[in-house]
């Protein structure tokens, strides 16, 4: 089977060393010549709606998936149109990618979310401070990542200058949330409907850059979380590995956002689940039977920010897996990950202070 990819980050690359046990081959498109996925598979080097690289994909590939939501919908659409199955749905990545379209759909099918109001303009983002209240934080409604494309306003006098930094673009404003806690919980959908979670994980972000993600076996949140994961495979008629990012606050999960594929939170699934759900996306794309996604102990990751480390003091500790991206080093880039895993929570807990210490990531 040959799986075409659209865009060739690390979350390609992490596919492809899962797919290729399988005995799958890959086709990655991507406009950049050094992405770190493409040199694991077959590279096309063009614009992802390119129409001569779209067509090369949907007459080669069995499958077609994409790795982030940057990704224009109307290409997924396209090759979709041309009798190629294309998973996660093109729908979902449409709604993915547009947060007011997510927080829209959330609501409609009764998952809860902080106040939310468009933005166009100048006079709708004041009218909208006056119905959100403040503080809130004021985000494009595409092309926003890893804390970009968001500012915090904090009082009315800064409202003026937010938009000008946002340089005008169709936005959202939203309640700021002053959670205890974030979470994501990690679905996947196969064929004929088949569902399987994974134990939430507790997330940790500095500057907006998810920096520590750990297993929760056994959350108390854990059927919510499911719960609400579910009524969003079935309106967006799913078959994959879908992320949900929540804030928990006073008892209840707030969704904050989707990811239709896999997810950084989820990187501790390669050593700390029984199948990742690098594995398990391409199994519920290739119509075979998910893998389990019970626990292997407990486990955790640390992302890589800027530069790798010195590896030999990561790689004399027990139960510490290091995953090098192959990327050009540059400040707030994702480079890699250390995945951490070990027999009790107490035990998790020590490694993960050891490793943060190294990496120099604040625990």
């Amino acid at each position: 089977m040959i799986v075409g990819i659209l865009g060739g980050g690390q979350l390609a690359r992490m596919l492809v060393l899962a797919g290729i046990p399988l005995g799958m081959r890959f086709l990655i498109l991507d406009p950049s010549p050094d992405a770190s996925g493409a040199s694991l598979g077959e590279h096309i080097v063009a614009a992802y709606d390119d129409p001569v690289a779209l067509a090369r994909l949907a007459e080669r590939c069995d499958r077609i998936t994409y790795e982030f939501e940057n990704v224009p919908a109307a290409a997924a659409q396209w090759l979709a149109s041309e009798r190629r199955p294309v998973h996660p749905p093109p729908a979902a990545l449409a709604v993915a990618r547009d947060r007011l379209r997510e927080k829209d759909l959330f609501k409609d099918v009764g998952i809860p979310v902080a106040a939310v109001e468009a933005v166009e303009d100048l006079y709708s983002l004041q009218h909208a401070a006056e119905v959100v209240g403040l503080p809130a934080v004021l985000k494009t409604r595409t092309l926003g990542y890893d804390g970009r494309g968001q500012i915090v306003i904090a009082e009315t006098e800064i409202i003026e200058d937010a938009w000008r930094r946002l340089a005008g673009v169709p936005a959202v404003l939203e309640a700021y949330v002053a959670f205890e806690r974030e979470v994501s919980v990690i679905a996947v959908r196969g064929a004929e409907g088949r569902t399987a979670f994974y134990p939430l994980s507790e997330n940790v972000h500095h500057d907006g850059i998810l920096v520590t993600a750990r297993s929760r076996p056994d959350d108390p949140q854990q059927a919510r979380a499911e719960e609400y994961a579910t009524r969003l495979l079935d309106a967006l008629d799913y078959r994959g590995v879908l992320a949900i990012e929540f804030f928990e606050k006073d008892g209840e999960l707030l969704a904050n956002e989707i990811a239709p594929r896999v997810h950084n939170s989820g990187h501790w699934t390669i050593e700390g689940a029984v199948t990742s759900q690098f594995e398990n996306h391409l199994r519920a794309i290739a119509d075979l039977p998910l893998g389990s996604t019970s626990p292997v102990g407990y486990a955790a990751m640390v992302n890589l920010i800027g530069e790798i480390p010195d590896p030999t003091p990561l790689l004399n500790m027990p139960d510490v897996h290091l995953h090098v991206y192959g990327k050009v080093h540059r400040p707030g880039r994702k480079v890699g990950h250390v995945t951490v895993r070990a027999e009790t929570p107490e035990r998790l807990e020590t490694l993960l202070e050891d490793v943060t210490g190294l990496v120099g990531i604040p625990l």
